[in-house]
């Protein structure tokens, strides 16, 4: 055999060319979709019409009411990423005709594959929904006096409902059933609940107090409630009625729903949510960001506005939202670092009902009542 040639290393040499294996398709997508644009924010409309009933998941789902016709409502899904056609949900053996102006309260399930929804239309009783098959898969929750807040734990083990209406209101809680993969994840009566007057004097010591007159102000029922990410404790906002008076915020501990401390807020509560270490509590109340932090009862306020507020589930940021700017007709959404608090981004928006982030901290997203989503995705890291 003839002796090979030895090629020297200082020779330029032909190398076959290598396609971008070390590039993602998302990647690649988002630096397609940025030559487009100059800005983190994305502007969708979703849906024609106005509601100021819906709730965004952390796929970029949509669930809202949707009216047909003057006395014609529905429940629809619809798809702020993929722009699929709307679905509507229904409920097998229930045709109904419900009328616009009823009220709606859902509730989405961490991953997006599962909702729950609250509606008159569909007598009172809370519907558990399996989005594969956009079917419900179970009932539970008899309500006499309609639950306006639902919240799903982040570990997906609980679920609460929170209701208004003075003696009757109540807060409930439901634990997961074993076998919930199989199909309804909630059944049952409650596995603990709270309310009324009654727990009211027990948590407060008195009845509320209108802090300008010094008159008893009516207790109202429960306001928004969130789960932290530890599923350890449930915030709950005890509304008390009148324009003037000022809410508090209940810690109850889980799964027993005891009273672990109390916090007066200033005005009424507009917003509520943990931060990811499950030390803090965000609350928005009267246009103003607030603190509670792990061992205090009194709130610290936060240098910026907002009536809606949602916590990154990985690192101290919040997304905002405020319907009013001192410089400005219209209102923004914006980032907000809790460590420095500072804003990082910010973008022009009016008439945000929802927002939420996406499970792994991506993007967020923000819906209007009428219809317009706005997709958060800064640049990857």
């Amino acid at each position: 055999m003839p002796p090979r040639t030895p090629v020297s290393t200082n020779k330029i040499v032909p190398a076959p060319s290598r396609a971008l294996r070390l590039r993602s398709a998302a990647l690649v997508a988002r630096g397609l979709a940025d030559l487009a644009r100059d800005s983190n924010w994305l502007i969708k409309k979703v849906f024609a019409g106005e509601t100021p009933h819906l709730a965004v998941s952390s796929a970029g789902q949509v669930c809202a009411t949707s009216p047909r016709a003057p006395d014609d409502t529905e429940i629809v899904l619809y798809d702020i990423e993929l722009g699929r056609p709307p679905v509507a949900l229904s409920v097998p053996g229930q045709r109904v005709r419900a009328r616009s102006g009823l009220p709606a309260a859902f509730a989405w399930s961490s991953t997006a594959s599962d909702l729950v929804v609250a509606w008159p239309g569909w007598g009172n009783g809370l519907y558990a929904f399996d989005l594969r098959g956009k079917s419900p898969v179970g009932r539970f929750g008899e309500f006499s006096d309609f639950p306006g807040h639902l919240a799903w734990s982040e570990r997906g083990r609980y679920f609460a409902s929170a209701s208004g209406g003075g003696v009757e209101a109540r807060v409930r809680l439901w634990e997961a059933m074993p076998d919930s993969k199989k199909g309804a994840p909630f059944a049952g009566p409650p596995l603990s609940e709270a309310g009324g007057p009654r727990s009211f004097e027990e948590w407060f010591g008195a009845p509320p107090l209108d802090t300008e007159s010094g008159d008893e102000t009516a207790f109202g029922g429960f306001g928004r409630i969130a789960f932290n990410p530890d599923e350890s404790a449930l915030a709950s906002v005890v509304e008390v009625e009148g324009d003037w008076a000022d809410d508090s915020i209940v810690l109850l501990d889980i799964p027993t729903l005891r009273r672990r401390r109390t916090c007066q807020a200033q005005g009424h509560v507009t917003g509520l949510a943990w931060t990811s270490d499950s030390r803090n509590l965000i609350y928005c109340s009267a246009g103003q960001a607030y603190r509670i932090g792990p061992f205090s009862s009194e709130s610290e306020s936060l240098p910026f506005g907002a009536e809606l507020v949602a916590c990154h589930p990985h690192v101290p940021v919040c997304l905002c939202f405020s319907s009013w700017l001192r410089s400005s007709a219209k209102g923004r959404l914006f980032l907000a670092d809790l460590n420095h608090l500072s804003v990082l981004d910010e973008y022009a928006a009016e008439g945000v009902v929802d927002l939420r982030w996406s499970r792994d901290g991506a993007k967020a997203y923000a819906v209007t009542a009428d219809g317009l989503a706005y997709i958060y995705e800064p640049p990857p890291l």
